[in-house]
């Protein structure tokens, strides 16, 4: 059998360490999880509620076309029905935009360091990558600008950047945008928009009918905590949504998650409960950050990257054997930092003094 030549040596990409292994390598009771960004305080309960009827009709396909959430989330948007497509989880969405744009011959422009499922998809289709370093941890706009030419077909914005958790201001984006050849689509990755507390954030909703070669992609694993329903959504001109659903798979959403994802878009109260969590939290680890003397980067989502001026494997290893499982930077880019999800109060604190203690050992 021959593979793709382009796959041979593509790297596996590595998710947190799973609980139970953890637990069954160290032998310890308690574990908490602080690696994938995922939210620690679940989903709403009007999820689960919404979930349970549809149970019984599991043996039934889902609507391919996500007729009822596309009926519920246009409104609350403020974009029109056609203007929106989803994805199992926003990852799928990006396989489906390099699958719909990009072939040998064409290139794509990303950061690096940025979310590495981006050089991924671009790298099987048979795209060349073309990667421009980010500067103080943002986006260099105009640097990766300079770098798309005649057979750029995407350029990957991650915003708020993961893992550095830095933002691309609105009248930035707004320049970028105004330049950028129709030829190009600019995909903006918008995972932990809703964590967002800085007001130089851009509103990109007013701005893709504007700029038609513009597609918004938002999850709803992460503040809404449905990670373990895989749906994400994408906001695009009716064109582009068409484009991109002639290679989508007939039914890549389940009936799961579907009902669950407008049943946590309709619960705007618990997304605000989660969103002010998250800043106490951030201003907790940044405290006790600075009080161990770390640098890190003031972070728009629910993560921080911090330097610990070790190797960040070895610092991973230290606290897997002390219960916590964080990500090192070394497969991020970063490899004397590592990255951590913001957790409860509790679980933040637990951190806090099991980083002391590997620190200082």
């Amino acid at each position: 059998m021959i593979p793709k030549k382009q796959i041979v040596d593509l790297p596996v990409y590595q998710p947190g360490k799973p609980i139970e292994e953890v637990q069954k390598e160290f032998g310890l009771d308690h574990i908490v999880k602080l690696a994938s960004n995922e939210n620690p305080f679940g989903c709403s309960p009007k999820v689960k509620e919404a979930i349970i009827p549809v149970l019984d009709r599991l043996a039934i396909y889902p609507d391919g076309a996500a007729m009822d959430l596309r009926e519920g989330i246009a409104p609350f948007l403020g974009v029109k029905e056609d203007e929106l497509i989803f994805g199992n989880g926003s990852d799928e969405l990006l396989m489906l935009t390099s699958r719909a744009y990009l072939e040998p011959g064409t290139n794509a422009v990303m950061a690096t360091q940025t979310f590495s499922v981006y050089k991924t998809v671009s790298t099987v289709e048979g795209a060349e990558v073309i990667e421009v370093p980010l500067k103080d941890g943002t986006h260099d706009l105009q640097g990766m600008l300079a770098a798309i030419n005649e057979n750029t077909r995407v350029v990957w914005v991650c915003n708020p950047n993961n893992p550095s958790g830095t933002i691309v201001h609105e009248q930035e984006l707004i320049h970028f945008l105004k330049q950028v050849p129709s030829t190009a689509l600019v995909v903006l990755d918008e995972a932990y928009y809703e964590y967002v507390t800085d007001s130089n954030y851009p509103q990109s909703i007013n701005l893709f009918r504007e700029y038609p070669n513009l597609l918004i992609l938002r999850t709803f694993s992460k503040i809404y905590g449905l990670a373990g329903l895989r749906i994400g959504y994408g906001i695009a001109s009716p064109d582009l949504v068409d484009k991109i659903n002639r290679v989508r798979e007939p039914f890549n959403t389940s009936s799961l998650a579907q009902v669950g994802a407008l049943a946590a878009i309709a619960d705007q109260e618990f997304v605000t409960y989660c969103r002010e969590a998250n800043a106490k939290g951030l201003q907790q680890m940044y405290i006790g950050f600075d009080e161990l003397g770390l640098t890190y980067y003031k972070s728009q989502g629910n993560f921080v990257l911090v330097e610990t001026g070790r190797d960040g494997n070895e610092v991973f290893q230290a606290l897997l054997r002390k219960g916590y499982i964080i990500r090192s930077g070394v497969p991020l880019g970063f490899p004397t930092a590592i990255r951590v999800t913001v957790g409860s109060e509790q679980q933040n604190e637990g951190f806090l003094q099991a980083l002391r203690e590997v620190l200082t050992a």
